[in-house]
């Protein structure tokens, strides 16, 4: 079974990396993803054993933080139907659920969290969809090479 790569977005204020590594057995459950894209990537395609990139976005820096594991695949976020989350959907039906979640778990923390400037002027990256113009999907596929060059830069002092 071939492993896929992913990045996935957080607002540090909302769930951090540090959030993540107080996290019991430093895994969470990946919610209130409300993009019909990036909720197909979770429901379809992110499967238990692939490798994420943790990037914190609306931050100072915005940067790749290190790398999880997929744990669980996907299955119906409960926050769509909680009518207290900020994710609640009222349309959502419980027998036909609109989104999904995956189970991440801390994999390694990198030792220089990589920023979208060094990814931005790393011509190895040129084409990354993280910084495609329009792209602002919370949930996006890397590739392997794209993936393993983040994972170098982040290992550097």
């Amino acid at each position: 079974m071939s492993i896929n790569f992913w990045l996935i977005k957080t607002e540090p204020d909302v769930f951090s990396w540090e959030d993540l590594k107080k996290s019991k057995n430093q895994t969470t459950y990946w919610d209130g993803v409300r993009n019909y894209q990036a909720r197909n990537f979770l429901r379809d395609q992110m499967k238990k054993g692939d490798l994420v990139l943790f990037y914190h976005s609306n931050a100072d820096p915005l940067a790749v933080m290190g790398v999880c594991e997929v744990v669980k695949d996907g299955y119906p976020d409960h926050t769509q139907f909680d009518p207290d989350s900020d994710h609640y959907d009222s349309k959502a039906d419980p027998k036909n659920p609109n989104w999904y979640m995956v189970d991440v778990k801390l994999k390694k923390e990198f030792k220089h969290p990589v920023t979208l400037d060094e990814i931005k002027s790393n011509p190895q990256l040129k084409n990354m969809k993280l910084i495609q113009r329009g792209n602002r999907l919370s949930v996006m596929p890397v590739t392997k090479e794209e993936f393993d060059e983040i994972v170098k830069m982040g290992e550097k002092k």
